[in-house]
C-alpha cells in the first residue's frame, strides 16, 4: 500500500473475501494517519455499467469492477434475466440476451438500492414474470413511485404493495411515452426509467414531480454513460428528460475508483492531523464523492489534486460545518461523525431522504452518537450537531456499511468504541477492515521511517 509514487500505474484490485464479521473492535490511531489507500472500483460506475452492457447492442468488457455484494447481487440479477457474464482477471465479458427477461425467474436484491430499482425496470421489457426478494431490512425501503411508473408503462406489478417481494409481468415492445415521477425519495428511480427509455418503442419523455430531486451527481452519471453509448437524450428543460428510442452501443469501460468510499480514510487525516493520499482520483467525474475536496475543506483541512492523486492533511483542529449535503447524501454518516469530534456547532441539511437508505440514517446517526456521549438533534431534513467529549461503547451499524465506516473513524480518537458487526462493509467494500488496519500500520511504518530520519539528521550535524 506504500508507494514512492502515488501517481503511478494502478496495481489490479483483487477484492477478497472480508476477513472480519460480527462485533469489531475499532482500531485507535496512536498517531497521526500518513499513508497512501487505493480503494476499489466506483459501485454506482460499476453497476450502471453492467445494466448498460445488458441492454447493448452486442457483448461489452468491463474492467475494474467492484467485485462486493451490490455488484455481485447486480451480476447474479442480470444472469437470471439471461444476461451472460463471464468473469476473469481481465475483466468482466457481459453479452446481453436476444431477449431479456424470456422465461420466470428470481432476483435476489439483498439491501442494494440499484438492483431493486434498476432491474425491475428491466424486467419489464421482457415476459417474465420476475420475482424480486431482498433482506429483511429492504422491505423498509421505497419503491413505490418507480413500480408505478412501470405500472403506467405497461407493465403488471403484483402484489401492488410498493416494496419487497414484488413480481414484475413485463411485455415485448414496451411502448413508452410521457410518465410522470416522483423520485424525491431516490434519484435512482429516475435513473432506472432512463436506462431503459432507448429500448422502449417510442422512446421515454419523464417529468419530475416531485418537490425535489436529491443526488443529482447520480443523475448526471447516468445520462453521461447513457450518451457514451450513443443514447440520445434530451435533458435541456429543468425537470424534464427525453430519451430518444435507439440502439445502445456496446463499449468497453474501466471504472474509477469509488470516490466515496475514500471518505472514512480521508477523513481520518482530517480528525488526527494527517495525511492521506487516494491514487488515480480522476479530473472529471459525475462521482457525488468528488465533493469531498470541497467539503473537508471546509472542516479545515488541505485537499490537493495533484498528478491523478488526492492527497488530504489535517492539523487535528477540526471546524464545524453548515452543509447542504442533498447531492452528496451518501456521505452523511462520515460528515455527521467528523462533525461529532469538530470544536463547534455543524448543520447538515438538505438529507431528509436518507431516512429511506440502507437504514434511517438520521435516527441511527443520533442514535449512535448520542451514545457516545454527542449531543444530536434531527431536523425535518437533516441533523444539528453539537460537539462533547466522546466515550467507549458500543456502535449499531444497523448492516449499513457507511455506519459502520462512520464508527470506525470515531474510534480512531476515541478509546473502546466497537461495532457490532464490522461485516456489512462487504457491501461495497469487502476489504474495508484489511485497509483500515494497513493504513494504521502503514502510519506506524512512516513514523519510525521520520524518527529515523531525524536521527540521522542529527548524527551528520555533530
Amino acid at each position: 500500500m506504500t508507494t514512492d509514487d502515488p501517481t503511478s500505474a494502478p496495481l489490479p484490485v483483487r477484492p477478497r473475501r472480508a476477513v472480519d464479521s460480527g462485533p469489531w473492535p475499532a482500531p485507535i490511531a496512536t498517531e497521526p494517519v500518513h499513508a497512501i489507500v487505493r480503494v476499489p472500483g466506483s459501485k454506482s460506475e460499476t453497476n450502471r455499467a453492467l445494466v448498460l452492457a445488458a441492454l447493448a447492442d452486442g457483448p461489452s468488457r468491463i474492467i475494474g469492477g467492484l467485485d462486493a455484494r451490490d455488484t455481485r447481487l447486480m451480476r447474479d440479477g442480470l444472469r437470471q434475466l439471461g444476461v451472460t457474464i463471464d468473469e476473469s482477471l481481465d475483466g468482466w465479458f457481459v453479452t446481453p440476451p436476444a431477449d431479456l427477461a424470456a422465461q420466470p425467474a428470481t432476483v435476489e436484491c439483498g439491501l442494494a438500492g440499484t438492483v431493486m430499482r434498476f432491474l425491475p425496470a428491466l424486467a419489464a421489457l421482457g415476459p417474465g414474470p420476475v420475482e424480486f426478494v431482498g433482506d429483511a431490512q429492504a422491505e423498509a425501503r421505497p419503491l413505490g413511485p418507480v413500480l408505478d411508473a412501470l405500472y403506467d408503462l405497461g407493465a403488471e406489478v403484483t402484489p401492488g404493495t410498493n416494496a419487497l417481494p414484488f413480481t414484475i409481468g413485463g411485455r415485448d415492445g414496451l411502448p413508452g411515452g410521457p410518465i410522470r415521477l416522483d423520485s424525491s425519495t431516490s434519484s435512482q428511480y429516475l435513473s432506472a426509467l432512463l436506462l431503459i427509455g432507448a429500448r422502449c418503442a417510442r422512446g421515454l419523455s419523464i417529468t419530475d414531480a416531485g418537490p425535489s430531486l436529491p443526488s443529482k451527481p447520480h443523475i448526471a452519471m447516468t445520462i453521461a454513460m447513457l450518451r457514451e453509448r450513443g443514447v440520445r437524450i434530451d435533458d435541456s428543460r429543468p425537470g424534464h428528460w427525453h430519451v430518444e428510442p435507439g440502439p445502445i452501443a456496446a463499449r468497453d469501460v474501466t471504472i474509477a475508483p469509488d470516490l466515496s468510499n475514500a471518505a472514512p480514510f480521508l477523513a481520518a487525516a482530517v480528525i488526527t492531523g494527517g495525511e492521506i493520499t487516494i491514487p488515480d482520483w480522476p479530473t472529471d467525474t459525475h462521482q457525488p464523492g468528488d465533493r469531498l475536496r470541497t467539503i473537508l475543506a471546509q472542516f479545515g483541512a488541505q485537499a490537493t489534486l495533484r498528478g491523478g492523486a488526492l492527497t488530504v492533511s489535517g492539523d487535528g483542529a477540526v471546524r464545524g460545518v453548515d452543509l447542504d449535503l442533498a447531492d452528496v447524501a451518501e456521505l452523511t454518516p462520515v460528515i455527521a461523525a467528523l462533525a461529532a469530534v469538530a470544536r463547534d456547532k455543524s448543520h447538515l441539511r438538505g438529507i431528509g431522504h436518507i431516512r429511506g437508505h440502507e437504514t434511517d440514517r438520521l435516527a441511527a446517526l443520533e442514535a449512535e452518537l448520542n451514545g457516545l456521549g454527542s449531543h444530536v438533534q434531527q431536523t425535518e431534513d437533516g441533523l444539528i450537531i453539537h460537539p462533547r467529549v466522546l466515550h467507549g461503547g458500543g456502535w449499531r451499524t444497523y448492516a449499513d456499511h457507511r455506519m459502520a465506516h462512520a464508527g470506525a473513524l470515531l474510534g480512531l480518537l476515541v478509546d473502546d468504541v466497537t461495532l457490532d458487526d464490522i461485516g456489512c462493509t462487504s457491501k461495497t467494500m469487502p476489504d474495508f477492515s484489511l485497509l483500515w488496519n494497513q493504513m494504521l500500520s502503514d502510519s506506524d511504518e512512516w513514523l519510525d521511517q521520520q524518527i529515523a530520519a531525524e536521527r540521522n539528521a542529527a548524527g551528520a550535524g555533530q
